[in-house]
């Protein structure tokens, strides 16, 4: 062999390790938000999702993207979209592991956090194909308000069996929903929808409508059922919209195309056309703007906890490279100047997980009125602050491996799909705008600035620049901001609350650097700008994956 051949100084990828027992902001932040919770499932799927053979499946199902065949070979109209088997795969390891529906089960202690804590490392291995996961977990509780479809749904959307093929639920042993609001005249705003219900008597599943309309973006087009939009007498409603009817015969959704994405390649979103559709009310007549927005609440938390499952990979894939990488003399990770990368990333990871599993403890207390008002607060909060923060931390992390990053080849090729994914979950369910505007909505729930300085006390004293924040925090919020100071408020309410949080479960020096940061102001405006005295080896040496 040639001498040039010889391949050194080249990384070895990161696998066949254990997301969860390397991962200790997110195991603290579970003892924080849910001390009495078995983690024993979550170690198991940490050992899972870590392995070569997954990571290989997340490749083959980005790699060979969705398919849509419109016709059979006679020329029949089937509607169809063709996956991977390894999307199947995934698919079925992530019902597997109750990441759809299993919550509403009532399964076990603080279901919805460990549900979070799952979806989190999920998302590290390949987070597109948890769009219907996500859906299906979101559309349970709205499912309720038609206890005769909920009757027959409900317990097969909670089921750990993942049956990907169309046909009568009676017949399934698991299902998965999906979602259709967006139409291509409006976006954010579906008082816009223009799809038509006509009313068309009413069967064992309550009172039956006729849809007539179309979905601009109508993501995993091959789930078994959907809650969409349309404009029926009384005004906006929700609709349960199957795929396959009672009798056997496909409903009158027709898939026009798939959209082709920046990313999200695993997940096939599509454009449809219903032409007098079968569906059925849920809820009341005219109620469907407040249903939809109780559902985007937990794809929202959703798009959160995605991020924070990206950032966390995105820089365990960094320092794994760092160590390895030899330059001038030394690895990477002992040069100063990328331990200041590297030691603010972790910060900004560590930070995003506290907040995204916080929020999540509020759904395992839905009785408390504290927890109430928080998760009214948090949640566009969290879904603003945290996916706005997603997309730069990927391109930094991506720096940290230099053109290996940049390929989509190997082990280090995930990087790429990392970055493409990261502005889905900002944009999905409501961009930044639309999240602002939601938290001023949520500010006129109820005693918003109490229950915020009730949050922030437990930190009282801990830092100077967090005691200012925290004591300017509520007046604002008793103020009621405007419109153009929203984004500022979710700035600075999700780096109050990130901070409070790392007060409590993390170690002084990784609180004093994220407060001297992101509050104190010894900071510049991109990534690796830390000030020369954080303590950059403990906080590397607690973020390092294996």
């Amino acid at each position: 062999m040639n001498v040039t051949h010889e391949v050194f100084n080249q990384p070895a990828p990161l696998v066949d390790y254990n997301l969860y027992e390397t991962n200790r902001p997110l195991q603290d932040a579970l003892r924080f938000n849910a001390p009495q919770l078995d983690t024993a499932a979550l170690r198991r799927l940490g050992a899972a999702v870590g392995t070569a053979g997954m990571q290989n499946h997340a490749r083959l199902a980005n790699v060979h993207a969705p398919q849509l065949h419109s016709h059979d070979r006679q020329g029949r109209r089937i509607d169809q979209v063709e996956f991977h088997p390894s999307y199947h795969l995934l698919m079925s390891a992530a019902i597997g592991a109750g990441l759809h529906g299993t919550p509403w089960a009532g399964e076990g202690v603080s279901p919805h956090v460990q549900r979070a804590a799952g979806f989190m490392l999920f998302t590290e291995l390949e987070p597109s194909m948890l769009c219907p996961i996500s859906m299906s977990y979101a559309a349970t509780p709205a499912l309720r308000r038609n206890a005769a479809v909920h009757a027959d749904w409900g317990p097969k959307l909670t089921s750990r069996d993942y049956d990907p093929v169309l046909k009568p639920v009676a017949q399934k042993t698991g299902v998965t929903m999906g979602m259709g609001m967006t139409e291509k005249q409006g976006g954010s705003d579906v008082r816009a929808n223009t799809t038509q219900a006509v009313a068309d008597g009413s069967d064992a599943w309550g009172a039956r409508y006729r849809l007539t309309g179309h979905k601009w973006f109508f993501s995993a087009p091959m789930c078994d059922a959907f809650l969409v939009l349309a404009q029926a007498p009384a005004g906006l409603s929700c609709f349960f919209l199957p795929r396959v009817l009672p009798d056997g015969t496909l409903n009158a959704l027709y898939i026009q195309r798939l959209k082709d994405k920046l990313g999200n390649k695993a997940n096939a979103s599509s454009e449809v056309e219903f032409v007098q559709a079968a569906a059925w009310l849920v809820g009341e007549e005219g109620r469907g703007v407040p249903q939809i927005l109780e559902m985007g609440t937990m794809t929202r938390l959703d798009c959160a906890l995605g991020t924070s499952g990206l950032m966390r990979q995105a820089l365990a894939l960094a320092l794994n490279h760092t160590r390895q990488r030899m330059a001038f003399g030394k690895p990477l990770i002992e040069q100063e100047l990328m331990r200041n990368v590297l030691a603010d990333l972790a910060l900004e990871s560590e930070a995003a997980t506290a907040l995204a599993i916080r929020v999540a403890r509020a759904f395992d207390q839905p009785g408390d009125a504290h927890e109430q008002l928080m998760a009214r607060l948090l949640i566009p909060v969290a879904k603003f602050w945290i996916c706005k923060r997603g997309a730069a931390f990927a391109q930094e992390a991506m720096e940290c491996l230099g053109g290996n990053g940049y390929v989509e080849e190997g082990g280090e090729g995930v990087m790429a799909r990392i970055y493409r994914e990261m502005p889905v979950n900002s944009i999905w369910e409501g961009a930044g705008n639309i999240m602002a505007l939601d938290l001023l909505r949520a500010l006129r729930k109820g005693d918003v600035a109490g229950a915020l300085a009730h949050e922030l006390e437990p930190a009282r004293g801990q830092h100077v620049a967090l005691d200012r924040l925290a004591r300017s925090l509520p007046l604002r919020v008793e103020a009621m901001a405007s419109e153009t100071e929203a984004r500022r408020l979710a700035q600075d309410v999700a780096l109050a609350v990130q901070a409070a949080l790392l007060a409590q479960t993390v170690p002084p020096a990784v609180f004093a650097a994220f407060c001297d940061s992101r509050l104190g102001g010894d900071w510049g405006q991109t990534y690796g700008s830390l000030g020369r005295g954080c303590d950059f080896a403990a906080i590397l040496a607690r973020a390092l994956p294996n």
